[in-house]
Protein backbone atom coordinates (compact mmCIF):
# COMPACT_ATOMS: atom_id res chain seq x y z
CA UNK A 1 0.00 0.00 0.00
CA UNK A 2 2.64 2.66 1.26
CA UNK A 3 4.76 1.39 -2.36
CA UNK A 4 1.34 2.28 -4.08
CA UNK A 5 0.84 5.18 -2.69
CA UNK A 6 4.05 6.38 -3.45
CA UNK A 7 5.56 6.84 0.21
CA UNK A 8 8.71 5.94 -0.66
CA UNK A 9 10.58 6.92 2.84
CA UNK A 10 7.71 4.72 4.34
CA UNK A 11 8.11 1.88 2.31
CA UNK A 12 11.58 1.94 3.15
CA UNK A 13 11.34 2.07 6.59
CA UNK A 14 8.96 -0.58 6.59
CA UNK A 15 10.84 -3.06 4.69
CA UNK A 16 14.11 -2.00 6.86
CA UNK A 17 11.85 -2.88 10.06
CA UNK A 18 10.72 -6.88 8.39
CA UNK A 19 14.18 -7.16 7.15
CA UNK A 20 15.62 -6.14 10.32
CA UNK A 21 13.04 -8.42 12.24
CA UNK A 22 13.75 -11.62 9.47
CA UNK A 23 17.78 -11.31 9.99
CA UNK A 24 17.06 -11.68 13.58
CA UNK A 25 15.06 -14.26 13.14
CA UNK A 26 17.87 -16.10 11.14
CA UNK A 27 20.91 -14.77 12.94
CA UNK A 28 20.73 -18.43 15.06
CA UNK A 29 19.10 -21.00 12.68
CA UNK A 30 18.39 -24.02 14.76
CA UNK A 31 21.53 -25.81 13.71
CA UNK A 32 20.14 -29.34 15.61
CA UNK A 33 16.95 -29.38 13.12
CA UNK A 34 17.02 -32.40 11.06
CA UNK A 35 19.20 -32.95 7.78
CA UNK A 36 17.93 -34.84 4.53
CA UNK A 37 20.62 -37.52 4.16
CA UNK A 38 22.57 -37.61 1.37
CA UNK A 39 20.75 -40.55 -0.22
CA UNK A 40 18.08 -43.20 0.89
CA UNK A 41 18.59 -44.10 4.64
CA UNK A 42 17.88 -47.64 6.14
CA UNK A 43 18.85 -46.23 9.74
CA UNK A 44 17.65 -43.04 11.41
CA UNK A 45 19.30 -43.77 14.54
CA UNK A 46 22.19 -45.44 16.06
CA UNK A 47 22.83 -46.68 19.29
CA UNK A 48 25.78 -48.20 20.74
CA UNK A 49 26.20 -50.96 23.56
CA UNK A 50 30.16 -50.05 24.77
CA UNK A 51 31.73 -53.05 26.30
CA UNK A 52 34.47 -50.85 28.13
CA UNK A 53 37.71 -53.05 28.48
CA UNK A 54 37.54 -56.07 25.33
CA UNK A 55 35.44 -58.55 25.58
CA UNK A 56 37.31 -62.41 24.43
CA UNK A 57 35.72 -62.83 21.18
CA UNK A 58 37.21 -66.41 20.93
CA UNK A 59 34.58 -66.97 24.39
CA UNK A 60 31.64 -64.70 22.93
CA UNK A 61 30.72 -65.26 19.63
CA UNK A 62 34.23 -66.59 17.73
CA UNK A 63 34.26 -70.37 18.18
CA UNK A 64 37.80 -72.07 17.93
CA UNK A 65 38.05 -75.97 17.91
CA UNK A 66 41.93 -75.73 17.42
CA UNK A 67 41.86 -73.68 20.34
CA UNK A 68 40.11 -76.24 22.39
CA UNK A 69 42.23 -78.82 20.98
CA UNK A 70 45.64 -77.45 21.12
CA UNK A 71 44.82 -75.90 24.57
CA UNK A 72 48.57 -75.75 25.91
CA UNK A 73 50.66 -75.90 23.22
CA UNK A 74 52.17 -72.88 21.58
CA UNK A 75 50.90 -70.42 18.87
CA UNK A 76 52.16 -71.97 15.97
CA UNK A 77 52.22 -68.84 14.12
CA UNK A 78 54.51 -65.71 14.32
CA UNK A 79 52.93 -62.81 16.83
CA UNK A 80 52.61 -59.35 16.73
CA UNK A 81 56.06 -57.26 16.08
CA UNK A 82 54.52 -55.10 18.87
CA UNK A 83 52.21 -56.68 21.56
CA UNK A 84 50.56 -55.11 24.60
CA UNK A 85 52.74 -57.44 26.80
CA UNK A 86 54.06 -61.24 26.86
CA UNK A 87 51.80 -63.94 26.37
CA UNK A 88 52.11 -67.56 26.81
CA UNK A 89 50.83 -70.81 25.60
CA UNK A 90 47.13 -71.11 24.09
CA UNK A 91 44.57 -70.87 26.28
CA UNK A 92 41.29 -73.07 25.07
CA UNK A 93 37.83 -71.21 26.39
CA UNK A 94 36.36 -72.40 29.27
CA UNK A 95 32.93 -71.78 28.05
CA UNK A 96 31.22 -74.06 25.66
CA UNK A 97 29.47 -72.76 22.38
CA UNK A 98 25.47 -74.05 21.04
CA UNK A 99 24.05 -73.21 17.83
CA UNK A 100 21.16 -71.34 18.08
CA UNK A 101 17.94 -69.95 16.14
CA UNK A 102 17.50 -70.99 12.51
CA UNK A 103 20.16 -69.21 11.13
CA UNK A 104 22.25 -71.79 13.58
CA UNK A 105 25.20 -68.88 14.85
CA UNK A 106 26.61 -70.67 17.67
CA UNK A 107 26.91 -68.45 20.64
CA UNK A 108 28.44 -69.16 24.07
CA UNK A 109 27.26 -70.04 27.33
CA UNK A 110 28.29 -66.40 28.43
CA UNK A 111 25.10 -65.53 26.72
CA UNK A 112 21.88 -67.36 26.86
CA UNK A 113 19.98 -64.66 26.66
CA UNK A 114 21.42 -62.62 23.68
CA UNK A 115 21.44 -66.38 21.74
CA UNK A 116 17.70 -66.34 21.49
CA UNK A 117 18.19 -63.29 19.53
CA UNK A 118 21.03 -64.30 17.40
CA UNK A 119 18.57 -64.55 14.69
CA UNK A 120 18.92 -60.99 14.78
CA UNK A 121 22.78 -60.43 14.44
CA UNK A 122 24.74 -59.42 12.04
CA UNK A 123 28.25 -60.64 13.47
CA UNK A 124 31.45 -59.28 12.34
CA UNK A 125 34.25 -61.58 13.34
CA UNK A 126 36.81 -60.03 11.24
CA UNK A 127 37.16 -56.66 13.10
CA UNK A 128 40.70 -55.19 13.33
CA UNK A 129 42.04 -52.41 14.46
CA UNK A 130 45.99 -50.40 15.27
CA UNK A 131 46.14 -49.86 19.00
CA UNK A 132 46.79 -52.99 21.63
CA UNK A 133 46.50 -49.94 24.37
CA UNK A 134 43.08 -49.03 26.00
CA UNK A 135 43.66 -45.35 25.00
CA UNK A 136 44.59 -45.41 21.71
CA UNK A 137 42.03 -48.13 20.86
CA UNK A 138 39.10 -46.41 22.29
CA UNK A 139 40.09 -43.27 20.86
CA UNK A 140 39.94 -45.18 17.20
CA UNK A 141 37.22 -46.63 17.94
CA UNK A 142 35.11 -43.55 18.90
CA UNK A 143 36.96 -41.00 16.56
CA UNK A 144 38.74 -42.93 14.00
CA UNK A 145 42.03 -41.70 15.22
CA UNK A 146 44.17 -43.07 17.94
CA UNK A 147 47.14 -40.45 17.71
CA UNK A 148 44.50 -37.12 17.06
CA UNK A 149 42.19 -35.46 18.89
CA UNK A 150 39.07 -35.61 16.46
CA UNK A 151 35.11 -35.53 16.43
CA UNK A 152 33.56 -38.74 18.09
CA UNK A 153 31.33 -41.00 15.81
CA UNK A 154 28.32 -39.33 17.48
CA UNK A 155 29.41 -36.14 16.96
CA UNK A 156 29.54 -36.55 12.68
CA UNK A 157 26.29 -38.46 12.78
CA UNK A 158 24.65 -35.40 14.34
CA UNK A 159 26.32 -32.82 12.49
CA UNK A 160 25.52 -34.87 9.24
CA UNK A 161 21.64 -35.43 9.87
CA UNK A 162 20.40 -32.81 12.97
CA UNK A 163 18.42 -33.90 15.83
CA UNK A 164 14.50 -35.38 15.43
CA UNK A 165 14.21 -33.52 18.80
CA UNK A 166 14.47 -29.73 19.32
CA UNK A 167 14.34 -30.42 23.75
CA UNK A 168 16.89 -33.34 24.34
CA UNK A 169 20.66 -33.19 23.18
CA UNK A 170 20.91 -35.25 19.93
CA UNK A 171 23.92 -37.34 21.17
CA UNK A 172 23.29 -39.11 24.33
CA UNK A 173 26.27 -41.15 26.38
CA UNK A 174 24.56 -43.25 29.12
CA UNK A 175 27.00 -43.34 32.24
CA UNK A 176 30.43 -43.53 30.02
CA UNK A 177 33.85 -44.23 31.49
CA UNK A 178 35.83 -41.04 32.56
CA UNK A 179 39.39 -43.38 31.14
CA UNK A 180 41.16 -44.13 28.32
CA UNK A 181 40.24 -41.12 26.20
CA UNK A 182 37.56 -40.02 28.71
CA UNK A 183 35.30 -36.93 27.25
CA UNK A 184 37.46 -36.80 23.70
CA UNK A 185 35.37 -40.50 22.98
CA UNK A 186 31.67 -38.23 22.96
CA UNK A 187 33.64 -34.75 21.67
CA UNK A 188 33.05 -32.88 19.08
CA UNK A 189 36.55 -31.41 18.58
CA UNK A 190 36.58 -29.14 15.49
CA UNK A 191 32.91 -29.68 14.48
CA UNK A 192 30.32 -27.10 15.91
CA UNK A 193 30.08 -27.03 19.20
CA UNK A 194 26.35 -28.39 18.99
CA UNK A 195 28.03 -31.75 17.86
CA UNK A 196 29.19 -32.85 21.29
CA UNK A 197 28.08 -35.74 23.28
CA UNK A 198 25.94 -34.84 26.48
CA UNK A 199 26.73 -37.26 29.50
CA UNK A 200 24.18 -38.78 31.55
CA UNK A 201 26.28 -39.60 34.99
CA UNK A 202 29.51 -41.34 34.47
CA UNK A 203 30.71 -45.05 34.97
CA UNK A 204 30.99 -44.58 38.46
CA UNK A 205 27.71 -43.51 39.37
CA UNK A 206 24.63 -45.79 39.40
CA UNK A 207 22.34 -45.61 36.18
CA UNK A 208 19.03 -44.81 38.26
CA UNK A 209 20.63 -42.14 39.92
CA UNK A 210 23.00 -40.65 36.68
CA UNK A 211 21.51 -37.25 35.75
CA UNK A 212 22.50 -34.38 33.53
CA UNK A 213 24.36 -31.73 35.37
CA UNK A 214 22.81 -29.08 36.86
CA UNK A 215 19.22 -29.90 35.14
CA UNK A 216 17.45 -27.79 37.46
CA UNK A 217 18.06 -24.61 38.61
CA UNK A 218 16.98 -23.81 42.14
CA UNK A 219 17.53 -19.78 41.79
CA UNK A 220 15.14 -18.80 39.64
CA UNK A 221 11.74 -20.18 38.05
CA UNK A 222 11.18 -20.65 34.21
CA UNK A 223 9.48 -17.49 33.86
CA UNK A 224 12.89 -15.42 35.22
CA UNK A 225 15.11 -17.92 33.59
CA UNK A 226 12.74 -17.14 30.11
CA UNK A 227 13.49 -13.50 30.53
CA UNK A 228 16.94 -13.46 31.52
CA UNK A 229 17.75 -15.69 27.96
CA UNK A 230 15.70 -13.77 26.26
CA UNK A 231 17.76 -10.52 27.39
CA UNK A 232 20.81 -12.61 26.93
CA UNK A 233 19.85 -13.52 23.51
CA UNK A 234 18.78 -9.80 22.70
CA UNK A 235 22.42 -8.67 23.42
CA UNK A 236 24.21 -11.34 21.36
CA UNK A 237 22.31 -10.83 18.42
CA UNK A 238 23.14 -7.52 19.06
CA UNK A 239 26.56 -8.57 18.87
CA UNK A 240 26.30 -10.33 16.11
CA UNK A 241 24.66 -8.16 13.94
CA UNK A 242 28.32 -6.13 14.40
CA UNK A 243 30.77 -9.15 14.21
CA UNK A 244 29.09 -11.25 11.45
CA UNK A 245 28.94 -15.03 12.23
CA UNK A 246 30.44 -16.62 15.43
CA UNK A 247 30.05 -20.30 16.05
CA UNK A 248 31.48 -20.48 19.12
CA UNK A 249 29.13 -17.42 20.13
CA UNK A 250 26.08 -19.20 18.42
CA UNK A 251 26.95 -22.42 20.04
CA UNK A 252 26.33 -21.23 23.23
CA UNK A 253 23.33 -19.39 22.59
CA UNK A 254 21.92 -22.46 21.44
CA UNK A 255 23.28 -24.42 24.68
CA UNK A 256 21.57 -21.48 27.06
CA UNK A 257 18.09 -22.80 25.00
CA UNK A 258 18.42 -26.18 24.85
CA UNK A 259 19.36 -26.34 28.32
CA UNK A 260 16.44 -24.28 28.92
CA UNK A 261 14.14 -26.77 27.24
CA UNK A 262 15.89 -29.77 28.96
CA UNK A 263 14.96 -28.71 32.62
CA UNK A 264 11.32 -30.44 31.86
CA UNK A 265 12.00 -32.93 29.26
CA UNK A 266 15.37 -34.29 30.11
CA UNK A 267 13.80 -35.78 33.62
CA UNK A 268 10.44 -37.06 32.12
CA UNK A 269 12.57 -39.40 29.51
CA UNK A 270 14.50 -40.42 32.61
CA UNK A 271 11.86 -41.34 34.32
CA UNK A 272 11.30 -44.93 34.00
CA UNK A 273 8.25 -45.31 36.62
CA UNK A 274 5.31 -45.28 34.13
CA UNK A 275 7.01 -48.47 32.04
CA UNK A 276 4.73 -51.55 32.85
CA UNK A 277 6.56 -53.97 35.45
CA UNK A 278 6.52 -57.25 32.52
CA UNK A 279 8.99 -54.67 30.61
CA UNK A 280 11.22 -53.49 33.88
CA UNK A 281 11.73 -57.74 34.47
CA UNK A 282 12.41 -58.21 30.48
CA UNK A 283 15.35 -55.67 31.26
CA UNK A 284 16.43 -56.95 34.42
CA UNK A 285 15.56 -54.35 36.36
CA UNK A 286 14.28 -56.82 38.88
CA UNK A 287 17.81 -58.42 39.90
CA UNK A 288 20.43 -56.39 41.45
CA UNK A 289 22.85 -57.79 38.81
CA UNK A 290 21.46 -57.00 36.24
CA UNK A 291 19.40 -53.44 37.23
CA UNK A 292 21.57 -51.32 36.95
CA UNK A 293 23.07 -51.89 32.79
CA UNK A 294 19.26 -52.73 32.53
CA UNK A 295 18.28 -49.47 33.28
CA UNK A 296 20.56 -48.02 31.47
CA UNK A 297 19.28 -49.75 28.18
CA UNK A 298 16.17 -48.66 29.49
CA UNK A 299 16.98 -45.21 29.01
CA UNK A 300 18.30 -45.49 25.73
CA UNK A 301 15.18 -46.84 24.32
CA UNK A 302 13.07 -43.85 25.79
CA UNK A 303 15.71 -41.26 24.56
CA UNK A 304 15.91 -43.35 20.88
CA UNK A 305 11.68 -43.36 20.46
CA UNK A 306 12.12 -39.58 21.57
CA UNK A 307 14.00 -38.82 18.58
CA UNK A 308 17.75 -38.53 19.70
CA UNK A 309 19.87 -39.44 16.67
CA UNK A 310 22.44 -41.24 18.79
CA UNK A 311 22.82 -42.91 22.44
CA UNK A 312 25.90 -44.76 23.53
CA UNK A 313 25.38 -46.98 26.47
CA UNK A 314 28.44 -48.11 28.50
CA UNK A 315 29.15 -51.04 30.64
CA UNK A 316 32.24 -50.23 32.70
CA UNK A 317 32.07 -50.77 36.14
CA UNK A 318 35.64 -49.06 36.85
CA UNK A 319 37.22 -52.12 38.75
CA UNK A 320 36.78 -55.72 36.60
CA UNK A 321 35.84 -53.61 33.50
CA UNK A 322 36.19 -56.34 30.25
CA UNK A 323 40.08 -56.42 31.10
CA UNK A 324 40.73 -60.04 31.91
CA UNK A 325 44.15 -60.32 31.93
CA UNK A 326 43.19 -62.65 34.63
CA UNK A 327 40.75 -64.15 36.01
CA UNK A 328 38.89 -64.48 32.58
CA UNK A 329 36.10 -67.07 34.09
CA UNK A 330 35.37 -65.16 37.04
CA UNK A 331 35.69 -61.76 35.37
CA UNK A 332 34.20 -62.50 31.80
CA UNK A 333 31.06 -64.92 33.85
CA UNK A 334 30.47 -61.49 36.01
CA UNK A 335 30.62 -59.32 33.06
CA UNK A 336 28.33 -61.32 30.75
CA UNK A 337 25.88 -61.85 33.58
CA UNK A 338 25.26 -58.28 34.41
CA UNK A 339 24.08 -57.58 30.77
CA UNK A 340 23.27 -60.18 28.77
CA UNK A 341 19.86 -59.96 29.76
CA UNK A 342 19.08 -56.43 29.62
CA UNK A 343 20.50 -56.29 26.18
CA UNK A 344 18.28 -59.46 24.95
CA UNK A 345 15.17 -57.50 26.62
CA UNK A 346 16.53 -54.34 24.99
CA UNK A 347 16.51 -55.75 21.26
CA UNK A 348 13.26 -57.60 21.79
CA UNK A 349 11.55 -54.08 23.36
CA UNK A 350 12.97 -52.73 19.90
CA UNK A 351 11.19 -55.11 17.51
CA UNK A 352 7.88 -55.41 19.41
CA UNK A 353 7.50 -51.33 19.23
CA UNK A 354 8.93 -51.35 15.85
CA UNK A 355 12.06 -49.12 16.43
CA UNK A 356 14.54 -51.97 15.35
CA UNK A 357 13.32 -51.28 11.90
CA UNK A 358 15.41 -48.40 11.20
CA UNK A 359 17.74 -48.43 14.39
CA UNK A 360 21.07 -49.73 14.46
CA UNK A 361 22.28 -51.53 17.33
CA UNK A 362 26.30 -51.51 17.54
CA UNK A 363 27.88 -54.06 20.31
CA UNK A 364 31.37 -54.62 20.88
CA UNK A 365 34.60 -53.06 22.84
CA UNK A 366 37.98 -51.26 21.71
CA UNK A 367 39.35 -54.64 20.83
CA UNK A 368 39.57 -58.42 21.34
CA UNK A 369 41.61 -60.39 23.74
CA UNK A 370 44.65 -62.88 22.64
CA UNK A 371 43.95 -66.71 22.34
CA UNK A 372 47.13 -66.75 24.27
CA UNK A 373 47.31 -67.25 28.13
CA UNK A 374 48.52 -64.62 30.51
CA UNK A 375 48.59 -64.36 33.95
CA UNK A 376 47.95 -68.28 34.19
CA UNK A 377 44.57 -67.85 33.21
CA UNK A 378 43.93 -64.48 31.76
CA UNK A 379 43.98 -63.23 28.28
CA UNK A 380 45.89 -60.00 27.12
CA UNK A 381 44.89 -56.89 24.56
CA UNK A 382 44.25 -58.24 20.65
CA UNK A 383 43.38 -55.25 18.39
CA UNK A 384 44.57 -57.71 15.53
CA UNK A 385 41.14 -59.39 15.19
CA UNK A 386 37.97 -59.53 17.29
CA UNK A 387 34.30 -59.63 16.85
CA UNK A 388 31.53 -56.74 17.18
CA UNK A 389 27.67 -56.96 16.05
CA UNK A 390 25.05 -55.15 14.74
CA UNK A 391 21.25 -54.93 14.65
CA UNK A 392 18.43 -53.81 12.43
CA UNK A 393 18.53 -50.85 10.46
CA UNK A 394 19.42 -52.50 7.12
CA UNK A 395 22.08 -55.25 8.22
CA UNK A 396 21.50 -58.94 7.09
CA UNK A 397 20.04 -60.66 10.29
CA UNK A 398 21.71 -64.05 11.37
CA UNK A 399 24.66 -64.08 9.80
CA UNK A 400 28.30 -64.01 10.34
CA UNK A 401 30.78 -62.13 8.24
CA UNK A 402 34.10 -62.59 8.18
CA UNK A 403 36.99 -64.99 10.18
CA UNK A 404 40.04 -64.76 12.23
CA UNK A 405 42.82 -67.58 11.80
CA UNK A 406 42.17 -70.92 13.55
CA UNK A 407 42.81 -69.75 16.53
CA UNK A 408 41.37 -66.14 17.16
CA UNK A 409 44.99 -63.92 16.36
CA UNK A 410 44.71 -62.13 13.24
CA UNK A 411 41.16 -61.21 11.14
CA UNK A 412 41.91 -63.23 7.77
CA UNK A 413 39.17 -63.78 5.88
CA UNK A 414 36.90 -60.54 4.49
CA UNK A 415 38.37 -58.38 7.20
CA UNK A 416 36.61 -55.26 8.49
CA UNK A 417 39.05 -52.18 9.69
CA UNK A 418 37.26 -49.50 12.38
CA UNK A 419 37.28 -47.33 9.17
CA UNK A 420 35.50 -49.60 7.26
CA UNK A 421 33.09 -50.42 10.26
CA UNK A 422 32.66 -45.90 10.61
CA UNK A 423 32.31 -46.26 6.47
CA UNK A 424 29.31 -48.58 6.68
CA UNK A 425 27.81 -47.57 9.67
CA UNK A 426 26.89 -44.06 7.82
CA UNK A 427 26.36 -45.31 4.65
CA UNK A 428 23.57 -47.42 6.60
CA UNK A 429 21.99 -43.63 7.90
CA UNK A 430 22.08 -42.33 4.08
CA UNK A 431 25.53 -40.48 4.28
CA UNK A 432 28.56 -41.10 1.80
CA UNK A 433 31.79 -41.43 4.69
CA UNK A 434 34.30 -40.08 1.99
CA UNK A 435 31.76 -36.49 1.43
CA UNK A 436 30.62 -36.17 5.24
CA UNK A 437 33.69 -33.99 5.49
CA UNK A 438 34.52 -30.82 7.95
CA UNK A 439 37.04 -28.34 6.89
CA UNK A 440 39.50 -27.16 9.47
CA UNK A 441 43.24 -26.36 9.48
CA UNK A 442 43.21 -26.11 6.31
CA UNK A 443 42.12 -29.74 5.61
CA UNK A 444 38.73 -31.28 4.82
CA UNK A 445 38.29 -34.10 7.55
CA UNK A 446 35.94 -37.53 7.68
CA UNK A 447 35.45 -39.85 10.76
CA UNK A 448 36.84 -42.30 7.95
CA UNK A 449 40.38 -40.13 7.64
CA UNK A 450 41.51 -41.51 3.80
CA UNK A 451 40.36 -44.64 4.70
CA UNK A 452 37.58 -46.97 4.86
CA UNK A 453 35.00 -49.30 2.44
CA UNK A 454 31.60 -49.64 3.33
CA UNK A 455 30.52 -53.22 3.91
CA UNK A 456 28.42 -54.22 1.27
CA UNK A 457 28.32 -57.72 2.19
CA UNK A 458 26.27 -57.42 4.94
CA UNK A 459 23.56 -55.13 4.03
CA UNK A 460 20.31 -56.39 3.20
Amino acid sequence: MLQRAAAGFGYVALQGLLGREKAQAEVIPNPLAPKQPQFPARAKRVVFLFMKGGPSHVDTFDPKPLLQRDDGKPYPYEQPRVQFAQTGKLLKSPWSFKQYGQSGLPVSELFPNVAQCVDDLCILRSVYGTNPAHGGACLKLHTGSDTQIRPSMGSWVLYGLGSENENLPGFITICPTLAHGGVNNWGAAFLPAYCQGTPIGNASIPADKALVRHIRNDLLSGEEQRKQLDYIAKLNREHLELTGPDLALEGRINSFELAYRMQSTMPEAQDINGESEATKRMYGLDNKVTANFGHQCLMARRFLERGVRFVQVTHSDGEVQWDQHSALFKGHTKNAAEVDKPIAGFLRDLKERGLLEDTLVLWGGEFGRTPTAQGGDGRDHNPHGFTMWMAGAGVKPGIAYGATDDYGYFAQQDKVHIHDLHATILHLLGMNHEKLTYRYAGRDFRLTDVEGRVVKEIIA
